[in-house]
């Protein structure tokens, strides 16, 4: 059975960070769902970001070959030398994954698992996807309404949700109140799961893509012919070119699909080299 959080860390004289967004889940159901969502094989190596105090570490290392957990708070490193003693498929590293470079830390193929609080969410996806070096999967335990908004579909899309979906297939696998976490947050949080395109078959023209998008989002209750002006491109040209992919001006980006916004951004650069 799991040891609840807090006695685990009044046993090493540890007080959670509220600063560093620290509720651990010990839910053993749970857990073991998370674990079950990221598909996880016998041969899989495993980044987990931020282990806490290792009750999933220890469920992801029952299922694959190698864990890898990544722990910022130097306080806990203790803590989770003693709890997963024994285990030698785990290794733990002292770090901030946001400065670790994926490719010397996981030079194969690996997925993710990951608990985030919600003011590193974005930077924690911007990192794993953007990078050179990406995952097979991700999968995140995130605030609910975090959640929502990466799995948005049109009319609510949000420029979260399109640099998410950009990269991969996007499914919302869970809910889990916040009864499951001590301390307990002030809010649910729901897990999701990210399949990335193979290695090969990634997306390519990443900067052009965001960068249309970005100018599309930058003021929401603009229209889109208004909001792409800032690229740089006359009224005329973005109209000849929001016609061409068979795109209404007049409506918002968050009511356009992925596959929509691919058609504007293959229209742009035409424009752009007649001028």
């Amino acid at each position: 059975m799991t040891t609840h959080p807090k006695e685990l860390l009044d046993r090493h004289d540890l007080e959670p960070k509220q600063s560093l967004g620290q509720n651990f889940l010990f839910d053993e159901n749970i857990l073991a769902r998370i674990c079950a969502a990221a598909d996880i094989s016998p041969d899989d190596t495993v980044l987990e970001i931020g282990p806490g105090l290792g009750a999933l570490t220890r469920e992801l290392a029952a299922h694959s070959a190698r864990v890898i957990a990544v722990e910022l708070d130097d306080r806990f490193l203790p803590l989770l030398e003693d709890e997963l003693s024994g285990l030698e498929n785990v290794q733990i590293v002292h770090g901030d994954i946001l400065d670790t470079d994926l490719a010397v830390l996981l030079p194969g193929a690996y997925k993710v698992i990951a608990n985030v609080p919600y003011y590193i969410t974005g930077a924690i996806l911007r990192h794993l996807l953007s990078g050179p070096h990406k995952p097979a999967q991700i999968v995140l335990t995130v605030q609910e309404e975090v959640a929502q908004r990466i799995t948005a579909v049109p009319p609510a899309m949000s420029l979260l949700a399109v640099s998410v979906q950009y990269y991969g297939a996007v499914q919302r696998v869970m809910r889990i109140k916040a009864g499951a976490f001590w301390p307990r947050p002030e809010v649910d949080s729901a897990v999701i799961r990210i399949v990335l395109a193979p290695p090969g078959t990634q997306n390519s023209g990443e900067d052009d893509f965001f960068r249309v998008v970005r100018a599309g989002f930058s003021q929401r209750r603009k229209q889109l012919q208004k909001n792409l002006r800032q690229l740089g491109h006359s009224q005329e040209q973005i109209g000849d070119a929001l016609r061409q992919a068979n795109i209404d001006g007049r409506r918002r980006a968050e009511t356009l699909t992925l596959d929509e916004w691919r058609d504007i951004v293959a229209a742009l650069p035409l424009l752009s080299q007649r001028n």
